[in-house]
């Protein structure tokens, strides 16, 4: 089944796209002239495209092999014009991806550089480094690599026929006994969890409940070992569902830049987690409370130049329409409460502030980065939501559950700025920017799926549908997706 297909099956709402729009190519180099052990190379490549994400059939070389080996010479020139404008499409979707730019949504703000592969190839089969070049096309980093193995695992359960459903009915927990559902919960685990001994007893012991648990830390649920609806919808999901999610995810890889800063910031938002990372290796992790659907968090990449001590908060004025100035027409002391202040703007018109305070909605810090949409990393008064497993409940900003050791390990190569002299400005209450002396990439990513170090793969929601939409966008583009 093909990628739009599943894509179209798992639709929650209609999705109106015009025809598919080609994307354009320099002309296929004619000056290349290809030896019989480069063109094997390259026909071995595509053949090994599917691994990719890609159909079967979108960049095969089987009609053009043929060709190759022809007597006729105008015949084998054909071919190998047929062949090098094959590999050509390749290099693109597999190192920046299948998407006209048009066809990106306004909030994925993260987009792949143009690629042309054109002068690349020539110059690589005339240094006789055509192997080393296809190599390197794909998104250099284990997360894609690991997704390629986790997309094989389950192209093989698809095969298999996937799994089965696990009726619905009251929850299951440890303890439970003959419930017929204990059995199938058992097979349904043990199709993703290789250790899991099959006895389809229907008991639901404690070597059960193990299980499930796993299973519910690989879909970011609670581990609370008992079956849920929540884990149930989890469990129920269609295995051509999951590959779209890897898939999907694959693409997304391609968006990066070649090479990620060794020192960065980045954040899952669909996982709801910050890291940072330095000399590659992260060195502070943290809950996240991310944007709710319909106030999506973008994804996007800066840079992180300034921290914030004490911030006021400068009320987006949809904010203002929609939630506060209601609050302050059903209750006139709301904003007096709340430490919100009414500015002028000097064109007849006015803006909402909230004081720096114990009442911010921004809490103490807030870490500054150039972007479009208005969003920034910052503080928050309200510390009950990093206890959630849900926790995509913010207005697009990314509320960070250990904020102020991130503001001093960031500022802890400025001499100015030693712990003690931060807190002592923050507990000063007097708003302060303090610029880094080492500005630090910001990654906002949306990662739906990805690898542990124990090989298994881990799958969050899509709550903001952008799977879907990705998946239903590749397929229109014609640009081979699988």
């Amino acid at each position: 089944m093909t990628l739009g297909a599943v894509g179209a099956q798992v639709q929650n709402a209609p999705l109106v796209l015009g025809p598919p729009q080609p994307l354009s190519f320099a002309p296929v180099p004619t000056s290349v002239v290809l030896r019989p052990d480069q063109a094997d190379m390259l026909v071995r490549t595509l053949a090994q495209a599917p691994s990719h994400g890609f159909e079967p059939t979108a960049f095969s070389p089987d009609s053009i092999v043929p060709m190759l080996g022809a007597r006729d010479t105008g015949t084998r020139q054909v071919g190998q014009t047929q062949l090098i404008a094959l590999t050509l499409r390749y290099a693109r979707a597999v190192h920046s991806g299948r998407l006209a730019p048009e066809a990106f949504l306004n909030n994925w703000g993260l987009r792949p550089l143009p690629y042309d592969p054109g002068a690349d190839f020539v110059l690589a089969a005339a240094q006789d480094r055509l192997g080393p070049w296809l190599d390197g096309l794909p998104p250099p980093y284990t997360g894609y690599q690991t997704l390629r193995k986790g997309l094989v695992t389950y192209r093989e359960i698809a095969m298999r026929g996937g799994w089965g459903m696990v009726p619905g009915g009251a929850p299951l927990k440890l303890g439970a006994t003959n419930d017929p559902r204990i059995a199938a919960l058992e097979a349904r685990l043990a199709v993703e969890d290789s250790t899991i001994a099959v006895d389809s007893a229907p008991v639901f012991d404690e070597a059960l409940q193990q299980a499930l648990m796993r299973a519910q830390k690989r879909f970011g649920l609670n581990p609370d070992g008992g079956l849920g609806p929540a884990t149930l919808a989890a469990l129920n999901l269609p295995v051509e569902r999951r590959i779209d999610q890897i898939l999907a995810n694959m693409e997304r890889w391609r968006w990066l830049p070649q090479q990620l800063p060794a020192d960065r910031i980045q954040v899952n938002i669909a996982a709801a987690v910050m890291s940072v990372f330095h000399d590659d290796a992260p060195t502070l992790t943290m809950r996240a409370v991310t944007g709710r659907p319909g106030d999506e968090t973008p994804m996007l990449s800066s840079t992180v130049t300034s921290i914030v001590l004490n911030p006021p908060w400068n009320v987006p004025s949809s904010i203002a329409t929609k939630e506060l100035w209601p609050k302050q027409r059903a209750n006139p002391s709301y904003f007096a409460n709340n430490d919100f202040i009414v500015i002028p703007t000097g064109d007849g018109g006015s803006r909402l502030q909230q004081k720096a305070g114990p009442k911010a909605a921004l809490g103490l810090v807030k870490f500054d980065f150039a972007n479009p949409y208005g969003v920034y990393l910052h503080d928050t008064p309200s510390r009950a939501r990093f206890s959630s497993f849900s926790r995509l409940a913010s207005h697009g900003c990314v509320r960070l559950e250990k904020p102020i050791p991130l503001a001093k390990q960031l500022l802890g190569s400025d001499p100015a700025w030693s712990p003690e002299v931060v807190d002592a400005t923050i507990a000063a209450g007097k708003t302060v920017r303090a610029p880094l002396a080492q500005p630090i990439a910001v990654f906002l990513l949306y990662w739906t799926a990805y690898v542990t170090p124990d090989g298994q793969v881990n799958f969050r929601d899509d709550p903001y549908g952008w799977d879907r939409v990705l998946v239903q966008r590749i397929a229109a583009s014609g640009t081979g997706s699988a």
